[in-house]
């Protein structure tokens, strides 16, 4: 088999695959407002600096480091509504597993290749997603396999990968995984030479690593982009409130313990040893996918390239078959062909949309004439699109930690005079939450809120004098 022919047919089968599946990739809530800064910044032609969307930090300093991605997704929706953002993700996910397939593919042999691609699809696949983190896989792949294959081929990288940091930088605030990594792999790459070469192997790397950090500076944010990045990890205790934020869990079986557990147990069975630095970037990787769910996808990327060529040698490497240059390329283009033709069909068609239960709730605000809203963390997406400003989005940076816990302890009542200095202290005058949020279900009861909108998962308040709720209770006089 040609090496080229697993990535371009795996490309082409997850490419139709998320296609059929178009609607899932809309499912998170974070995409409303993904496409609407993007089309701000194409109506004004600037890049935002402060807030705009929110009541509670309106006019609070505040950057996009994935305006690039903003924009793209701004600009699909506008030319061929939802069908653009779910073809342009589906092609960026499909790129990053075909780059992923063909790095693995040219070192690994076909049957153990395939294996750990299916096993890298089954563990990401949950975030397959229409947000700027998956136009950002494709390059994360390509740049990790950049540096992975000089380290493999004992030498430093090539200059011509500069560009992809750089791109990286202004579709993903992530980039700073990809400049933290230079380091374990160029240690890789040192360790393998002999001790008078080591030096001059780590001066080349140490000046490869100042490039790429300049060249991450070229954004129209320069370094602010690397501090705002760096923002959300100063988070602290607001961090696990946020799902994609909180650890692993392993309360029930799925595809990332199963396959976790599967390789713990060929290690063992095989006797798999790896080198110093590659074991360092296995443990990082691991280490960051249990402390954060959203980091699952970055080692269901990155670890198969970090293992690829140490398990050759246990399972067999890549056939050394002559490589067709002209084969490989009637193949890519054969794939791009039937890529372009589902991507035309789809977008004819334009079937997708958002399946979303708030639009009649919203609709109940808005004849109201509501103007500050205390939303549900995951309803913000949903109130920017609608053009309502929210009083907390998926913008966490923005926020910050105090606010976001302090947000918490009123809307989960663990300390109920908090909900009420929100509702005062935010002149708030509706609100928007989960049916089963302990705050929904406590204005419920409280004098001076009027529902005006539930149903099965959302229930929306409104401020009203005149509501009661209170009776007086009757006192029966104790029995002799």
């Amino acid at each position: 088999m040609l090496p080229c022919m697993l990535p371009c047919v795996l490309g082409v089968c997850l490419f139709a695959g998320l296609l059929l599946l178009g609607n899932r990739l809309l499912a998170d809530p974070d995409t409303y407002w993904q496409i609407k800064i993007g089309q701000q910044i194409l109506s004004t032609g600037s890049l935002p600096r402060t807030d705009t969307f929110s009541f509670t930090m309106y006019g609070q300093p505040w950057i996009s480091t994935q305006w690039l991605a903003q924009v793209l997704y701004a600009m699909a929706y506008t030319r061929a509504g939802w069908a653009g953002p779910v073809v342009l993700t589906a092609a960026s996910i499909a790129g990053a597993f075909s780059i992923l397939a063909w790095f693995i593919r040219r070192r690994l042999d076909s049957v153990p290749a395939l294996f750990l691609l299916m096993a890298s699809l089954a563990i990401a696949s949950p975030h397959f997603l229409v947000r700027p983190h998956a136009l950002a896989m494709p390059v994360m792949v390509a740049w990790i396999a950049g540096l992975i294959a000089a380290a493999d081929r004992g030498k430093a990288p090539s200059y011509w990968l500069l560009p992809l940091i750089a791109l990286w930088a202004n579709l993903h605030g992530s980039f700073i995984l990809g400049l933290v990594l230079i380091g374990p792999i160029a240690l890789d790459a040192v360790l393998k030479e002999d001790a008078q070469a080591r030096v001059r192997m780590l001066l080349r790397w140490f000046v490869f690593g100042l490039m790429a950090l300049a060249a991450s500076c070229l954004t129209p944010y320069g370094l602010e982009a690397i501090f705002a990045a760096r923002n959300i990890l100063n988070l602290g205790d607001a961090l696990p409130l946020i799902t994609e934020w909180r650890p692993a869990d392993f309360s029930r079986l799925g595809a990332f313990e199963i396959c976790l557990l599967l390789g713990v147990g060929v290690a063992l069975f095989k006797g798999l040893t790896l080198p110093l630095m590659r074991i360092v970037l296995v443990l990082g990787l691991l280490h960051m996918a249990l402390a954060h769910v959203r980091n699952i996808t970055v080692l269901a990327l990155l670890l198969p390239m970090v293992i690829a060529a140490p398990l050759a040698g246990r399972f067999g490497r890549a056939d050394d078959k002559p490589k067709t240059a002209r084969s490989c390329g009637l193949l890519a283009a054969a794939a791009l062909v039937a890529i372009v033709a589902m991507s035309l069909f789809v977008i004819a068609g334009n079937r997708y949309a958002p399946a979303s239960s708030l639009a009649p709730a919203i609709a109940a605000l808005k004849e109201r004439g509501v103007s500050r809203v205390l939303n549900d963390y995951d309803f913000g997406g949903y109130l920017i699109w609608a053009g309502i400003p929210v009083a907390i989005d998926g913008r966490t940076e923005l926020y910050g930690e105090r606010f976001m816990v302090e947000l918490d302890n009123a809307m989960t009542l663990k300390n109920p005079d908090a909900l009420f200095r929100l509702l005062a202290s935010q002149r708030i005058d509706a609100t928007l939450l989960r049916r089963q949020t302990p705050a929904a279900q406590l204005l419920d009861h409280v004098d001076g809120w009027k529902k005006v909108y539930a149903d099965n998962d959302v229930v929306a308040h409104m401020r009203d004098p005149s509501a009661r709720h209170t009776a007086e209770p009757e006192i029966k006089p104790a029995s002799h």
